[in-house]
């Protein structure tokens, strides 16, 4: 059959049409559990009833206006954001390369503002922020970039989790404003820095007065065991992104300042048309009182420790399996060869899972799941990895 849809997505051959809580249903009415959740969105898993509620209440009252007027359910869903992450300001759009984007225009203008012709952002290597220009220019890696070019300039490369090539490329550069980075790289293989690492960086950025910019876009809203993926390192941002989780499937994004990156974008400057409406900030502030309420964060830590522990015990005897990293609930199985074909074999165990950088399982299950899941999500694991023919 044709199809009318631009060929951007290697889509698999199925088709949901149903979600309750971690479990989805194809068209053929075969039931799978959700190990990836739509890439860390549906987070209280599908067709939560609050949710539901929510937006059946708010698309009977009023969806839409514009930013040119106050639109209260925005100033809550700011505020409950600053005081989560100690930060002043929110900016809302739409999506996490949105804010993104939001939060390397504050940095360029943060340096404008100090007379700093060409100000340079520091981002890192296997790197993941989004597909605009923007944050796709601070996206690392030639297969995203590639027929793209010329990318955005004022972008400094270094490796991630390495504080000495950040301390070398200060001394060479006068014009340095800002750092962005993931604090656990996600699309680059669930990549953990060292626990130091946040916290010398963020004493780097003060020393030099730069802006210390993390994107909690994957990482946020208790997936990692606390609210936000720095967190665990006890610093605190300058900015952050957030996207994904917070809709729990509505489109919604924000890009978070301090008092003193709040004041950079003024009126004119940046904007969304649809960014912090009516229908996606209510459905935002019912999911962190869900969140909040069922204590999600340490349901989090707690199923991550367990089926960290399971995996590691159970995956032991093979040697094509290289490394296991867990963080709450963002999981990463690197095996030694490319395993693509694993994301098919799992759905026909009726898993869905998620490969990335070719040769590691990513899971990002449902903040809501319990153990019995887990060892489904385990066994099935076991089962595909233990039929891969490796020597």
């Amino acid at each position: 059959m044709k199809s009318f849809l631009m060929n951007t997505y290697n889509r698999k051959k199925v088709s949901f049409v149903k979600g309750d809580g971690v479990y989805l249903w194809d068209d053929q009415n075969n039931k799978y559990l959700d190990a990836l959740c739509g890439l860390a969105v549906t987070s209280l898993g599908h067709s939560h009833p609050d949710i539901s509620a929510k937006i059946q209440e708010q698309s009977q009252t009023l969806i839409h206006t514009s930013n040119a007027f106050i639109i209260k359910q925005q100033e809550k869903l700011g505020e409950r954001l600053c005081k989560l992450t100690g930060l002043a300001n929110a900016f809302f759009c739409n999506s996490g390369a949105e804010a993104v984007e939001a939060a390397i225009k504050i940095a360029r203008k943060y340096g404008n503002d100090q007379h700093i012709e060409n100000p340079k952002i520091i981002v890192m290597e296997n790197s993941f922020h989004g597909r605009t220009l923007a944050a796709l220019s601070a996206t690392d890696g030639d297969k995203a970039h590639k027929g793209f070019y010329p990318l955005i300039d004022g972008l400094l490369r270094v490796p991630y989790n390495n504080i000495h090539e950040i301390e070398k490329i200060s001394k060479q550069n006068n014009d340095i404003v800002a750092v962005l980075l993931e604090p656990i790289q996600g699309e680059g293989g669930i990549k953990i820095p060292d626990d130091d690492y946040l916290p010398k960086l963020r004493s780097l950025c003060d020393a030099n007065s730069w802006l210390l910019m993390i994107d909690e876009v994957q990482s946020g809203f208790c997936r990692t065991g606390k609210w936000f993926g720095y967190q665990h390192s006890e610093i605190m941002p300058d900015v952050v992104t957030v996207a994904k989780a917070l809709g729990n499937g509505i489109p919604i994004g924000a890009c978070l300042t301090n008092k003193e990156s709040s004041t950079v974008l003024t009126p004119g400057s940046h904007g969304s048309t649809f960014g912090g409406n009516f229908l996606s900030t209510s459905v935002g502030l019912q999911v962190l009182d869900i969140m909040r309420e069922k204590n999600l964060s340490r349901n989090a830590r707690l199923m991550g420790l367990y089926i960290e522990k399971e995996l590691k015990e159970k995956l032991a005897k093979y040697s094509i399996v290289k490394d296991i990293r867990c963080r709450g609930l963002m999981i990463g199985i690197e095996l030694k060869l490319k395993c693509l074909g694993l994301v098919e074999e799992a759905l026909k165990n009726r898993l869905v899972i998620n490969v990335t950088k070719e040769n590691t399982i990513r899971m990002l299950p449902p903040l809501i799941i319990n153990k019995p899941e887990v060892d489904i999500i385990v066994n099935v694991i076991c089962k595909i990895i233990s039929e891969i023919k490796y020597e």
